[in-house]
């Protein structure tokens, strides 16, 4: 177990406003046994040792929170989420986990309006033996109303012959580029659109109410987990506003979509280089860039061929020396670069990309380039992140929830750059924790138990997938935190547990470091802190 002994740089007669008193894990490790308390005032850590020397902190008007067989965490963070798109998905019907093209017609009849557009996400083919599925099944349950249904990665539609009719994809329809419509035998599209195709697809616009709401109801629900930060991918004009507006229970740093980008961030008042909104708890880091598409739908562009699609290699989202010119662009304006890029050559091209920018602009290099995800890399590749100091945003879930078919579609030879935290770590590369939800489920226990165990939640397979690219438990538990601050240049005041940091904590109701690695999906958060407040109390 790791800890931090009494700091003494605090003022004895300063009352602390809120105490909490047991495990304290600060996961220093240059200290000695967890900590017993904890005192915050101002929303700053003010002390943290042994529990008889803060005593004299304790005020007439100090809260106390006695954690019992529980324990406090550096708050944690999802370094890649979706907010927005959880409140949605909140609202929509839920398709994760369908077994069958049936399950999945019986959840949109049971969970749809009576009118209008029917909407869900969370499709997998590969629940159903990984054939994609058609149009031909929704057609018949619904007729004449129009079907949209993203797939769990959000990088696939799946649509009816009335949406299509919509859109205007008939036979012989051309995919935009970054792109593909699935077509059958004879070129009838099949309803399947891959990356960019979805595109083509006229939803309902969102008004900004939506958005709003959605925005306070997934911050809630973010904080119910535990966490006290989320990085948000590839926000809009609309998002901005609702998060610069609310009353953040949670920090929210913003990144910008690709595509409200090149619109030169416009519809939002406040100008990009004011990182900082006046709420405090809401700032625009930077922007988010795609590179290739996901793996479950092939999207994913590899160096080789796909072992289960041989004519195929996926899809890169533009051409290579596009994606060197928007980096520079968005290190130009003093913002991040945060690209999606899963597949092999997608993160091999924005690697190279990431080189000649940051040669190009040595003086940006602090900005500290990100990737997300980077779900398959050559090895080669791994040292140069290193170099380059290169943030690697990963998602411990993804792995347990995609390792069943990975190995079929990508072949056993590049396996060992599939999902490798250990290799990052170990070659000097931070990585920072997130669960990409509403693709996962939000709660980061599930990122933690699936980081250092790489099992799922039933135990399997044995030993883990690819054991040997499991963390320890500290070392995840700082991918959620101190990984998250430094991805967002934080890490002089938010991601540990230290004297002057601001007080964001999780609390569980059991000690992380005391129970089997196969149980920490099973804890329960207690409490959530951001800025000494408790914004969630169970």
């Amino acid at each position: 177990m790791v800890g931090l002994g009494c700091r003494p740089t605090r003022a004895p007669t300063s009352h602390a406003d809120l105490l909490i008193l047991g495990r304290i894990h600060t996961l220093d490790p240059s200290a000695g046994p967890p900590a017993t308390a904890l005192a915050i005032r101002a929303g700053v850590i003010q002390a943290i040792g042994p529990a008889d020397q803060l005593a004299e902190l304790r005020g007439p008007s100090t809260r106390v929170i006695e954690l019992g067989e529980g324990a406090a965490l550096p708050g944690l963070t999802d370094a890649h989420a979706h907010l927005i798109g959880l409140g949605q998905a909140r609202e929509n019907v839920d398709l994760r986990h369908a077994i069958s093209v049936d399950e999945v017609i019986q959840r949109l009849a049971d969970g749809s309006p009576r009118e209008g557009w029917i909407v869900g996400r969370g499709w997998d083919q590969n629940l159903w033996g990984g054939a994609m599925p058609t149009r031909a099944a929704l057609d018949q349950a619904f007729g004449q109303r129009p079907v949209w249904l993203k797939r769990i990665d959000g990088h696939a539609g799946w649509a009816n012959t009335a949406t299509l009719e919509l859109a205007g994809i008939g036979k012989g329809a051309v995919a935009p580029d970054g792109g593909e419509i699935l077509c059958d035998d004879q070129g009838q599209p099949t309803g399947v659109l891959i990356d960019a195709a979805m595109d083509l697809i006229p939803e309902p616009t969102p008004s900004d109410a939506d958005v709003a709401r959605w925005a306070a109801d997934a911050c809630q629900e973010a904080a119910r987990h535990g966490l006290v930060g989320v990085h948000e991918m590839g926000m809009d004009a609309s998002a901005a506003r609702a998060f610069a507006e609310l009353a953040l229970p949670i920090r929210v740093f913003g990144y910008a979509s690709e595509t409200w980008w090149l619109a030169g961030l416009a519809g939002f008042e406040l100008p990009p280089r004011q990182r900082h909104m006046p709420t405090g708890r809401f700032s625009i880091e930077g922007v988010k860039i795609y590179v290739d598409g996901a793996l479950g739908s092939r999207g994913a562009a590899l160096l080789e061929p796909y072992s289960d699609r041989p004519d195929h290699r996926g899809l890169l989202l533009h051409e290579r020396e596009d994606f060197v010119e928007l980096v520079v662009g968005v290190l130009a304006k003093g913002m991040q670069p945060a690209a999606h890029a899963i597949g092999d050559l997608g993160n091999q091209t924005i690697v190279a990309a990431y080189a000649e920018a940051l040669a190009r602009r040595p003086e940006q290099r602090a900005r500290r380039p990100r990737i997300e995800h980077v779900q398959i890399i050559d090895l080669a590749d791994i040292p140069r992140l290193a170099e380059l100091g290169v943030i690697a945003s990963m998602q411990p879930t993804h792995a347990t929830s995609d390792m069943a078919w990975v190995p079929e579609r990508i072949g056993e030879s590049r396996l060992a750059g599939a999902y490798a935290w250990r290799r990052m770590l170990d070659a000097g590369v931070t990585l920072a924790f997130g669960s990409d939800f509403p693709v996962e489920r939000v709660s980061p226990l599930l990122g933690l138990h699936a980081a250092v165990t790489r099992q799922d939640r039933r135990g399997q397979p044995a030993g883990g997938w690819l054991p040997d690219q499991r963390v320890t438990l500290t070392e995840a538990i700082a991918a959620f935190s101190s990984g998250a601050a430094s991805a967002v240049l934080r890490e002089q005041d938010l991601g540990r547990l230290a004297v002057g940091y601001r007080a964001d904590l999780t609390l569980l109701d059991r000690d992380p470091f005391a129970v089997e690695p196969s149980e920490l999906h099973e804890l329960a958060v207690r409490g959530t802190i951001v800025d000494g407040e408790l914004i969630y109390d169970a």
